[in-house]
């Protein structure tokens, strides 16, 4: 269809013609038949800056729907005040669509593997039929639609939100909004331009063609701070868009897509976890980007009702998002490294004052995408009454970059970012470190994150004790004689242990972990830190002890305590247990006000959060393989799961990792090295096994483990693992059900 108001419908192959990709993205698309209401149950569109979702507008006659625009860079600028207030992420708007009739039902779909909502509106008068899409590249909304002829009044609108802040937490007295918008029109461009009182501003521009029947929309939204307002910048981008045929524009967006889908791949039996794992990609891919801000609350996207953490939450929330990147061979997604990359020159202002001497950092929360706290926020002062539960916050973070550096092995992201500023970070800690009469080093008065004060804080304790292990590695791995090694190795042979009684470990010293606690902290050495590993026994009744006792007390877990513990589980050879955590929150649990909703958001209260679901997906991962000093294939897989297959997912050593299980029994493992690291595999392969290369020639491998062999991998190399004298089809599969699942959206 060669036309200047739509493009060709994607093709809806059927399984005998789609690649195995397309296959089973398709099969995880969202359906709706009931009309979405909020951000809650509403399809979901975005490129990591420019945000749509598409719900009903409650307040009108049921006769209008609303675009609801958001955009990850639109933040106010006004740095005198916390970045929850005088940074925060500011509402823009919602274009409407209003109908001639009420609505009276909807069918729509939205197609993953091309990122695209496609469906039709029926109304009283007649219906609607449409597709949507944020073009991947250019970064506009384009809604292409075919209204019956009951329907041809139906009208484009823009409503402006109030440019302001809509926390509601310490809002200063002398805090106003911004000046209301100023609509006005250019040529056939209709624009609404958003000054800001610091200067600069946004604008949201859009624009519609007709054809006959047909109507192509298209919507931007350019953030101009501190040169211009975007003015000219977002209308000229809607006038490139319509000038440009749009079936070329859509089948970038779409080989973007389809692209990205291609780069690994998973599948498990229950399809309702399988399809939940790609949503999640799905949505990552949408709200995140190496060149676009970290992922605040709510990615790209704004919500309406429950707006009230504006900023990005640096305490748990970022930390939890992004592993997933890193295993499901995504790193073009991490924007945490690049954020530290581009803007380590503000940790400093999260350094109480009398710290700041140049070589200290910090990073305390909420911030804004360039790692500022705004106002006199700090981090505040160990062992006094200025202390916060924010002292981990960077350390915790730089873990991110840890795992990014792993995942790829580039001694760049070691030696430009992770290196230099866990140095920094470590430098705080340091500070206060003292040592008791016991001569080990001890910390004073912290706060265990949600929690408790504490001297000796767990938390803190873990994420000093990993802080100098890294540094004391990486200064090997890049030959560097760094003056502070020995401060480094006396502080990891004299820091004091964990606190700890029967049930495990404490939240520090005389504070147990009494009442349910979501936030996990003081178990930060099982997971994610690792430094205790459950393949060692002598860990065994620690972990296990200090795990039981904290989910032994679910009532007052939120989202990522369920994929936490899902993880933990599967790190301890529970894989039941990994299972029910995570089918618990999958499966719509209200637990303490908090809920996956169904189009696999999530909600604490009313708030919007995106990083539950997400953490989720990684323990979906966690199950297939894990890694860290051994590449582990299906540790931790549950029974019921009798088949899984997955192809190209990231490890520790930049090991590019395919395995298939079935019938209970893993019966291959491929994997690829991309840096010529050494390899310690964990096959899980019962009985005697054949090690061969890419071209089916023995390799010599050795039993360096009970449970563990080494291969000797140069960079590009191969190694097929398979059981003796088998020769298998080592082809990814996706994998039969084991029971009915139903799909996400509202179907």
């Amino acid at each position: 269809m060669e036309s200047a108001t739509g493009w060709e419908r994607a093709s809806t192959a059927d399984a005998a013609v789609a690649g195995l990709h397309e296959q089973v993205v398709r099969d995880a698309r969202m359906v709706w038949k009931k009309v979405p209401e909020s951000w809650q149950t509403a399809p979901f569109l975005a490129n990591a800056r420019l945000g749509v979702q598409i719900y009903r507008d409650a307040a009108a006659t049921g006769s209008v729907l609303k675009f609801m625009l958001s955009h990850s860079e639109v933040q106010d600028q006004r740095a005198q005040w916390e970045a929850g207030i005088g940074l925060s992420r500011l509402p823009i708007g919602y274009l409407t669509l209003t109908m001639a009739g009420g609505i009276t039902g909807i069918d729509w779909e939205l197609d993953l593997w091309n990122a695209e909502l496609t469906g039709t509106v029926t109304t009283t008068q007649g219906s609607i039929q449409f597709s949507a899409l944020v073009l991947k590249e250019q970064g506009a909304l384009l809604v292409s639609m075919v209204p019956s002829t009951g329907e041809a009044s139906a009208a484009w609108a823009f409503q402006p939100l109030p440019s302001k802040t809509t926390r509601q937490i310490r809002v200063p007295e002398d805090y106003v909004g911004n000046p209301p918008a100023n609509i006005g029109t250019s040529g056939d461009t209709r624009y609404a331009e958003q000054t800001l009182l610091a200067g600069g501003g946004y604008t949201t521009a859009w624009q519609e063609k007709r054809e006959g029947t047909r109507r192509l929309l298209a919507a931007t939204v350019v953030y101009g701070y501190p040169d211009s307002t975007g003015l000219g910048e977002a209308t000229a981008a809607v006038r490139q868009v319509l000038a440009t045929p749009p079936d070329g524009l859509v089948a970038g967006h779409r080989g973007w897509w389809n692209g990205f889908y291609a780069r690994s791949f998973v599948s498990v039996p229950d399809k309702w976890v399988q399809r939940f794992y790609w949503i999640q990609l799905y949505k990552m891919a949408s709200a995140t980007r190496a060149d676009a801000p970290v992922l605040s609350e709510w990615g790209p996207w704004f919500p309406e009702v429950g707006n009230s953490w504006t900023a990005v939450w640096w305490n748990l929330n970022v930390q939890v998002s992004y592993p997933l990147v890193q295993s499901s061979n995504h790193p073009e997604l991490d924007a945490v490294t690049a954020a530290f990359r581009r803007f380590e020159r503000n940790l400093p202002l999260s350094v109480p004052e009398a710290y700041r001497d140049g070589e200290t950092y910090a990073l305390s929360h909420p911030g804004d995408w360039t790692l500022r706290p705004g106002g006199t926020r700090t981090v505040g002062i160990p062992g006094t009454s200025k202390k916060t539960d924010q002292t981990g916050n960077l350390i915790w973070g730089l873990h991110n970059v840890w795992l990014a550096y792993r995942h790829s092995m580039d001694k760049t992201v070691l030696r430009d970012v992770l290196y230099p500023i866990l140095g920094k970070a470590l430098n705080f800690y340091a500070r206060f470190l003292a040592e008791g009469n016991d001569g080990a080093l001890h910390l004073p008065l912290t706060r265990s994150p949600e929690y408790a004060d504490a001297e000796d804080c767990t938390y803190d304790l873990s994420l000093v004790r990993w802080a100098c292990a890294t540094l004391v590695e990486s200064a090997r791995t890049l030959g560097i004689d760094d003056p502070r090694l020995p401060r480094w190795r006396d502080i990891l042979a004299r820091l004091v242990p964990y606190q700890r009684d029967e049930r495990g470990t404490l939240i520090g010293r005389g504070v147990p972990l009494a009442q349910s606690h979501r936030h996990f902290s003081h178990l930060l050495w099982l997971y994610p830190l690792e430094e205790l590993r459950w393949e060692r026994p002598e860990d065994r009744a620690l972990m296990k002890a200090s795990f039981d006792h904290w989910a032994s007390m679910r009532d007052l877990w939120h989202g990522f305590s369920f994929a936490a513990a899902s993880s933990m589980a599967s790190r301890m050879a529970a894989p039941e247990e990994a299972l029910s955590h995570l089918r618990f929150f999958l499966d719509g649990n209200i637990v303490d006000k908090c809920q996956l909703t169904p189009n696999t958001m999530y909600r604490e209260g009313s708030n919007f959060a995106i990083e539950s679901p997400l953490a989720a997906a990684q323990s979906v991962l966690d199950m297939l393989v894990q890694s860290g000093r051994v590449v582990d294939v299906f540790p931790s897989v549950s029974t019921t799961w009798a088949d899984a297959s997955f192809a190209q997912l990231r490890t520790q050593g930049a090991f590019l990792v395919d395995a298939s299980r079935r019938k209970g029994r893993t019966e291959w493992i491929r994997i690829r090295s991309e840096a010529g690291s050494p390899l310690l595999l964990r096959h899980r392969i019962a009985g005697t096994i054949d090690v061969r290369d890419a071209q089916g020639r023995p390799l010599p491998w050795r039993q360096a483990e009970p449970d563990a062999i080494a291969i000797d991998l140069r960079c590009g190399d191969t190694a097929l693992i398979t059981p003796r004298g088998q020769t298998p089809n080592t082809s990814p599969r996706d994998v039969t059900a084991n029971g009915d699942a139903k799909r996400w959206g509202l179907p």
